[in-house]
């Protein structure tokens, strides 16, 4: 439990943006360790305060549980995410494009499909939703294409209709029944459903110059609803971050939500360091101060949200829902996090000593890749390559299925990990992807390519 002063701090922190920001109502939490540590909320909803317990709309976080079932197909071997929509889902047949048809399940999952943001026509966040027949009429021709596959993020509401349309093909019942019994089940979340259940908060609009209300319609989005149909609590969103930040619930395996958290495509347009990027379904941050972040905000009209994890141990986790349809203000879910980190510090698990197989212990250490001097380190189950002198991670491997070890990210990112033995048996060199990592810098007695001069290390020669 957190001490009664942060626990002020958070909440004075989310009255001044119910007040600031004139919200109908707001409803907060942070969670650490997978466990709630705080919730709180502001305002009026269902002619109550709200609190842990009631609804609001997810908005696209839905996308995310759309995902989770998309990669529960793929790890059953029924996709690849390289498969054109088309295996999977007969779009043609249905009035879709050929292009259309043809954009990968991937490419759809991380927004780099170039389909279109929107459907045609009145926007379907207001409007009551239709048929994917209708859907794929209006929205799906020859002008449905933005931009070429694989060029560039746009974020494309109509790619997460045709997903759970195809969750829906695959497994032959609707999206919202697959996610219902594959995620919400297993997590106990219980208050997450497609349309209200009271206690809830009904969606509004504030005017902008005076503090009056209009309310927002809400109806079934129909085949556009796997796009942001889904209604949640911060409870529920609570259980849901815990299985994304790697609890272990039977729904997916930890490789697989890893690989979700990846950055395919940069989602802010910068030309250096990216802010913003798009996974497998997850919208990952990178912060200021070097912070990372992954999960996913949602909007729909009369209602704003958000689920952000810290990618550090504890999994500082922050859950905002809002009736208001322009939400809060935009620091409030960083805010909340600094107060927590800076009034709570994270108390790392204790350290123990660990058991070490195999003759791992003779890898490790130093290896000079030509003249480079890096280290060789066994972290848990990972090992780590790093430049001496240079920061980071360097490049980490772990064990595939097949006894290999293979690289997690970077440029070795997939590469094998080879270890080579010298005549006496023990390690004399190591093999990353060709290159030739030996115990002295361009060891003669390795197997390095184009060989090792006779003469070794010498002077230079006198002219």
């Amino acid at each position: 439990m957190i001490e009664d002063r942060t626990r002020r701090l958070l909440d004075v922190r989310l009255a001044r943006d119910q007040a600031t920001e004139r919200l109908p109502s707001v409803a907060a939490g942070l969670a650490r360790d997978g466990e709630l540590v705080w919730t709180g909320g502001r305002g009026r909803a269902d002619s109550r305060t709200p609190d842990a317990n009631t609804q609001y709309r997810a908005g696209s976080i839905t996308k995310t549980f759309v995902a989770v079932t998309v990669m529960r197909l793929r790890d059953a071997g029924q996709l690849s995410l390289s498969d054109p929509i088309e295996d999977h889902l007969s779009l043609t047949e249905i009035g879709g494009s050929v292009p259309v048809a043809q954009m990968t399940i991937g490419q759809l999952l991380s927004h780099s499909a170039g389909l279109r943001a929107e459907t045609a026509g009145p926007w379907w966040e207001r409007t009551a939703g239709g048929p994917l027949t209708d859907l794929a009429a209006s929205s799906l021709g020859s002008d449905a294409v933005r931009f070429r596959r694989g060029q560039r993020f746009h974020y494309s509401n109509v790619g997460y209709a045709l997903l759970g349309a195809m969750v829906a093909a695959k497994s032959g019942k609707p999206w919202h029944e697959v996610v219902a019994e594959d995620v919400l089940a297993p997590l106990n979340m219980t208050r997450t459903t497609t349309r209200p259940q009271r206690p809830y908060a009904r969606g509004y609009a504030v005017h902008p110059y005076a503090d009056v209300l209009l309310d927002e319609p809400e109806h079934d989005a129909e085949s556009m609803a796997p796009a942001g149909q889904l209604w949640t609590t911060v409870t529920d969103l609570a259980s849901f971050a815990r299985f994304l930040a790697g609890e272990d619930a039977g729904i997916l395996a930890q490789d697989t939500l890893a690989e979700m958290r990846e950055p395919i495509v940069v989602s802010d347009g910068a030309d250096q360091a990216w802010t913003r990027a798009y996974g497998l379904g997850l919208e990952l941050w990178n912060s200021a101060s070097g912070i990372h972040y992954y999960g996913h905000s949602g909007s729909m009209p009369g209602f704003v949200a958000m689920l952000r994890i810290t990618d550090a141990p504890g999994a500082d986790t922050v859950l905002l829902a809002s009736n208001s349809t322009t939400g809060f203000g935009q620091s409030l879910s960083s805010d909340l996090l600094t107060i927590l980190a800076d009034q709570e510090p994270y108390l790392p698990a204790e350290w123990h000593p660990a058991e070490v197989k195999d003759g791992l212990l003779e890898v490790l250490g130093a290896w000079f890749w030509g003249p480079a001097p890096h280290t060789l380190r066994l972290s848990g189950d990972e090992l780590q390559l790093t430049r001496d002198g240079i920061g980071g991670h360097g490049m980490r491997f772990k064990r595939a299925d097949d006894g290999n070890w293979r690289g997690l990210d970077g440029y070795m990112a997939g590469e094998p990990l080879k270890v080579i033995a010298g005549p006496d048996g023990r390690p004399q060199a190591l093999d990353i992807g060709s290159f030739i990592y030996t115990r002295t810098p361009y060891d003669p007695d390795a197997a390095v390519p184009g060989g090792v001069e006779p003469a070794n290390w010498h002077a230079p020669s006198q002219t």
